[in-house]
């Protein structure tokens, strides 16, 4: 049915849940998981020239760092469900596109991710790369609340 399974984390705790839950649910299907991190660029107005340079080399280095630490953990855990893991960082605007685009050139049969349930309002103002997953997917996504 599922050949591996996508598992997308910003290393926040809610996508540590859907981690946690996508790595459970592989070690019962014995099935290797993708991880991926989507590293979304600095953009705007307010940083020019120079200063934009600066920012941006800190704040990718910063990001590298935290996915390399997200990474031995969540390998860590891997390891200790005798699941095998792979790992994967993209630089991209959106993280659903990202994560759409690894699902497919890795071979991957389910999404597992994670969501806010937000509503209403604060839906609309910080948007929902969940609900662009679920609906854009031609695969299977489980939605980890």
């Amino acid at each position: 049915m599922y050949n591996r399974i996508l598992l997308p984390t910003d290393g926040s705790e809610l996508s540590a849940r859907g981690v946690d839950h996508g790595l459970a649910l592989a070690k019962a299907l014995n099935l290797p998981v993708t991880v991926i991190s989507v590293i979304v660029p600095l953009t705007g107005f307010a940083l020019q020239g120079i200063v934009q340079a600066e920012a941006m080399d800190s704040y990718n280095e910063g990001r590298r760092k935290e996915i390399e630490d997200l990474e031995k953990i969540i390998g860590e855990k891997a390891r200790n469900a005798g699941v095998i893991a792979d790992f994967v960082s993209k630089g991209h605007l959106s993280p659903a596109a990202a994560i759409l685009e690894t699902a497919a050139e890795q071979g991957c049969g389910l999404i597992v991710i994670s969501s806010h349930g937000r509503r209403g309002i604060s839906r609309l103002m910080l948007g929902s790369q969940t609900s662009e997953v679920l609906s854009e997917a031609g695969i299977p996504v489980l939605v980890v609340k």
